[in-house]
């Protein structure tokens, strides 16, 4: 369970909620889970990244629940939800389907949304018979199926073993990361964030992460080491939207137009340019309103006759998936072709200064 660190006022502060309830996963872990806005509006329901929190969604959160009945709950050890031993992709879809029957008529269906380690939630639950049913629409901001480590640019040099072992070393460490300090700030934003990014942006960012206990953080990110859920995205044939920074280094575009090449029923790609990892807190309008668009197409609208408006709401063109879903190396080396322009993963020289005193 993590500290509770979030910022306490402004467009980052957490809303309160409506209703808070705890669930329990098939395993025995137990899940803190927050219900907001209107019992009988359309769902939406919101999975948090990798040392992340529910605080995470705040923007969404607030923005949504005018309208909608948003549900957000905290992953196994982090914010709310206490420490777990099990940490697998069959753990965290355990988890997402105990949280959809809590929160869900039989039968409802939802926008179900996935940032980064979220995203995975999505696709290692995606072949299951209770997503299947309450899945409407799904929606990947930040996220890939494979590869993290050796794709991730977190660490400013030649693709290769070596600068795959050091982002191991430096992703899984087990120190602390320490009060939240101008030095953290900037590592922060450097690795996670665009360079231009707000004060107030990398500041709830950091206190979310810096919250999360190290153990925690530990334990994930070996399971994201050998991350390999490409089966996962095959089985999302519902309709599916990828949302991506162009500056992203934690799961960089390439991901995200291997995603779509792989998808069996992709309704578009959103690239925001110079953005970074963090897109629901960078761009908040932007992922809103692509929430906001499924829900009124596929939830509202079921889906009839409007799928081309979602579809035409693409940036910067990476094709749609097919049926015929290419292999995962196929879709990364095509996904590489199509960046047209790569993104400058040069550190500033004060951030690498540090990077290397903290023993990157």
């Amino acid at each position: 369970m993590s500290r509770l660190m979030h910022v306490a006022s402004g467009p980052y502060a957490p809303p309160v909620p409506a209703r808070v309830l705890t669930v329990d996963s098939p395993d025995g872990a137990r899940l803190h889970v927050e219900a907001h806005g209107p019992e009988d509006a359309p769902p939406v329901v919101l999975a948090h990244g990798w040392t992340c929190s529910t605080a995470f969604w705040a923007a969404q959160i607030r923005d949504l629940a005018v309208d909608h009945r948003v549900i957000a709950y905290d992953q196994r050890g982090h914010g709310r939800s206490p420490v777990s031993e099990a940490c697998s992709t069959d753990a965290l879809a355990d988890d997402l389907e105990a949280v959809l029957a809590a929160t869900l008529a039989p039968g409802e269906q939802a926008v179900l949304v996935g940032h980064s380690m979220g995203g995975m939630t999505l696709m290692a639950a995606a072949g299951r018979p209770r997503f299947r049913e309450h899945a409407a629409a799904v929606l990947l901001c930040s996220t890939g199926s494979s590869r993290l480590v050796a794709e991730s640019l977190v660490i400013p040099m030649r693709a290769g073993r070596l600068r795959t072992r050091i982002t191991q070393s430096v992703l899984g460490s087990r120190a602390p990361l320490g009060p939240v300090s101008p030095p953290a700030r900037r590592i922060l934003k450097y690795a996670t964030m665009g360079p231009g990014s707000s004060r107030a942006m990398v500041d709830a960012c950091a206190r979310i992460v810096h919250a999360c206990p190290r153990g925690v953080r530990h334990s994930w990110s070996q399971v994201l080491d050998l991350l390999d859920l490409d089966h996962g995205v095959r089985e999302l044939r519902m309709p599916t939207a990828v949302v991506v920074g162009t500056a992203d280094r934690m799961t960089p575009v390439v991901h995200a137009r291997a995603l779509v090449a792989a998808l069996p029923n992709c309704v578009g790609i959103t690239e925001l340019p110079g953005l970074g990892h963090m897109t629901p807190v960078e761009a908040p309008e932007a992922v809103t309103g692509r929430i906001r668009e499924l829900v009124g197409v596929y939830v509202r609208g079921q889906g009839h006759g409007q799928e081309q408006q979602v579809q035409e709401q693409k940036v910067q063109g990476a094709g749609e998936g097919s049926g015929a879903a290419p292999g995962r190396q196929e879709a990364h080396a095509q996904a590489r072709e199509d960046v047209q322009a790569p993104v400058d993963v040069r550190a500033p020289v004060d951030v690498r200064d540090e990077l290397k005193e903290a023993g990157a």
